[in-house]
């Protein structure tokens, strides 16, 4: 059985300028097994990010499921959902979404603290990831206070403080340079092989797609592998 299945995921947007809707997916389909990496390509603008965001549970299709260990997503209610992807689920996003009016290490702890974990244990591990990323002697300031790469590293951190079963990262490696990209990389490539995680990767990025167990194209809504 695989970690999360989508099938045939159609999603349309009504475009205020258009009388005609837009037709962002069209039947996609993707299954990511445990301890497997997913990469998906294509074109800007061809529904990447919508596609994520669905797998996420942070938005709904107009038709198709997503299911996670076979049970549907859309059979949560709200907070079983948020739940889930608090425990479950680990967001790396194009733009860091760091919450202004608290530290660095706050920010890590957030996810872990939400989920009703020990604060000491829950600093610890948000120390070590800022250790792993080379940035522990920031752990002090807040967002305004670090560089966009450093907010970068914290909001990726975060990601990764629940431990979770799959990330799911849209642009991962975004505004990083050779080197940076690299210590990425082989930190969720280690946790692959420590625990098994899983990721579904967003990416234009050649190394990336290399490494992967699976590449797909996304074009005209559907998920074509390669």
């Amino acid at each position: 059985m695989s970690l999360l299945e989508a099938d045939n995921i159609t999603k349309i947007f009504e475009e205020e300028d258009s009388h005609k809707p837009l037709t962002v997916l069209d039947g996609a389909s993707v299954a990511i097994e445990k301890g497997s990496i997913v990469a998906v390509v294509g074109a800007s603008g061809s529904g990447k990010s919508t596609l994520l965001h669905i797998l996420g549970g942070l938005d709904r299709p107009d038709q198709g499921t997503v299911s996670w260990n076979g049970r549907s997503l859309y059979a949560l209610d709200r907070k079983e959902l948020a739940g889930f992807r608090n425990k479950k689920l680990g967001f790396v996003f194009q733009f860091h979404h760091l919450l202004p009016e608290f530290t660095a290490l706050e920010n890590i702890m957030m996810p872990g603290l939400i989920a009703g974990g020990p604060q000491q244990e829950t600093k610890q591990k948000a120390e070590a990831l800022l250790h792993d990323f080379g940035i522990l002697e920031r752990a002090a300031h807040r967002p305004s206070q670090l560089s966009g790469g450093e907010q970068q590293w914290v909001a990726r951190a975060r990601a990764l403080l629940n431990e979770p079963d799959l990330i799911l990262g849209d642009e991962p490696t975004g505004n990083l340079d050779e080197r940076d990209t690299d210590i990425l990389l082989e930190l969720l490539f280690r946790q692959r092989q420590e625990r098994e995680l899983s990721m579904l990767l967003i990416t234009h990025e050649k190394n990336i797609a290399g490494r992967s167990d699976l590449i797909y194209e996304l074009s005209r809504g559907k998920l074509h592998p390669l």
